[in-house]
């Protein structure tokens, strides 16, 4: 069990702690919703922990078979509702690998990244299509 702190601060700002390690980190409220946007917003963190979580998985998978993929890229584009409820619709996915794989490890790639914890946490509600970018 981990436990993360949450101090608002005002101004639709929060100070957000990582208990175990003492690490903390601001959230800003974004522009388009009465925010400075000067921090990464809560719903952005959803989707910086969606590639931190496949690359987390990919790498893991990728280190039994011996495979070492240092410098993977994953980029995560949040798409917002325009209609109330505001909530998070669409997270699209792309990830670069820095070497060539073949078939049997691309699919076990693959099945890490569509397996990671946070893909499986997230509403099957929000789109969250994946593109991979093979060498």
């Amino acid at each position: 069990m981990v436990q993360m702190t949450v101090k608002y601060e005002g101004a639709l700002r929060c100070k957000v702690s990582h208990d175990p390690s003492g690490q903390s980190f601001t959230t800003d409220a974004p522009v388009d919703n009465n925010g400075k946007g000067e921090a990464a917003s809560p719903t952005d963190l959803c989707a910086a922990a969606l590639g931190s979580c496949m690359a987390t998985i990919i790498g893991m998978q990728m280190e039994k078979m011996g495979h070492d993929v240092a410098g993977t890229r994953i980029e995560v584009t949040k798409e917002m509702s325009k209609y109330k409820p505001r909530r998070i619709i669409k997270l699209s996915t792309e990830i670069w690998l820095p070497a060539k794989f073949d078939d049997k490890t691309k699919r076990t790639i693959i099945t890490a990244a569509k397996g990671c914890p946070v893909h499986h946490s997230l509403s099957s509600e929000i789109d969250k299509p994946v593109i991979f970018h093979w060498l």
